[in-house]
C-alpha cells in the first residue's frame, strides 16, 4: 500500500517532505502535484523505479522523461545549453514548461531518446515540488500522471492512491494544476513546440 502525505501546499513540513524523500531514497516510487499536473517520480538511478513508470504509462523506449530540476545551476549539470537557448528558457522559468535539450553524460543512457540523445528538463513553479528536489539534493526523474485508459492526467491525491495503491510507494496530498507542460524541443537550437499545455507557447512560436 501506498503511504499517504497530505502536505501544506505554500508551508511544507520538514518532516513529511524528509519522509518523502528518504522514500526516493530507498528507491520507492511517488506521485506527487506540480504546476502543471500530478507526476510520477523516483531517482535518477533507480531502475525498477523507472520500469514501473513506463509499466503503469505504457510507455517505449522513444518516451522523453523529464528531470525536475531545482534551478539553473542544476539543470545545467544534465543538458547541453547554449547561450541563446538559456535567455529563452529563463525567460519562461519557474513555469509550467519541459525542456527537450541534448543530455550531457550525467544523464543514465536508458533515460535518453535512443536517437536524439536528449532528455527533458523543468524547473517548476509549485512550492511542494521544489522542497522536495532541493531536499533531495538532485533533480527528480519524472513523468506526467497520464494513465493509459485516461483522456486527462489525474488531479487528486486520493484518487491517485485508490487506483494505484499498489504500484506506487507514496502519494502526496496538494495542490496541482489540470494540464500537462507545454513541452519545447531545443535539442536543435531553434524551439519547435511540440505539445501545448498550461505554459502559453506564443513565445515560441
Amino acid at each position: 500500500m501506498a503511504r499517504y502525505f497530505d502536505i501544506h501546499p505554500e508551508n511544507p513540513q520538514r518532516r513529511s517532505i524528509g519522509q518523502v524523500v528518504d522514500l526516493l531514497r530507498e528507491d520507492g516510487l511517488i506521485a506527487y502535484p506540480t504546476d502543471s499536473c500530478y507526476a510520477l517520480g523516483c531517482q535518477l538511478g533507480n531502475r525498477d523505479g523507472i520500469d514501473r513508470i513506463r509499466t503503469i504509462r505504457h510507455l517505449d523506449d522513444r518516451h522523453h522523461f523529464t528531470l525536475v530540476c531545482e534551478n539553473f545551476a542544476q539543470l545545467g549539470q544534465f543538458v547541453h545549453i547554449s547561450n541563446a537557448v538559456f535567455r529563452s528558457i529563463k525567460a519562461a522559468t519557474p513555469g509550467s514548461y519541459t525542456f527537450i535539450l541534448p543530455a550531457t553524460k550525467e544523464v543514465p543512457r536508458r533515460l535518453l531518446h535512443p536517437k536524439k540523445k536528449t532528455v527533458g528538463v523543468r524547473i517548476p513553479d509549485h512550492v511542494v515540488t521544489q522542497a522536495l528536489v532541493a531536499e533531495l539534493g538532485e533533480p527528480l526523474l519524472s513523468s506526467t500522471l497520464l494513465l493509459p485508459d485516461h483522456d486527462e492526467p489525474m488531479t487528486q491525491g486520493w484518487e491517485i492512491k485508490e487506483e494505484l495503491d499498489n504500484q506506487i510507494d507514496a502519494v502526496i496530498e496538494g495542490e496541482a494544476g489540470t494540464e500537462p507542460t507545454t513541452v519545447i524541443d531545443f535539442s536543435d537550437d531553434a524551439p519547435g513546440v511540440v505539445r501545448v499545455g498550461a505554459g502559453d507557447p506564443s513565445p515560441f512560436e
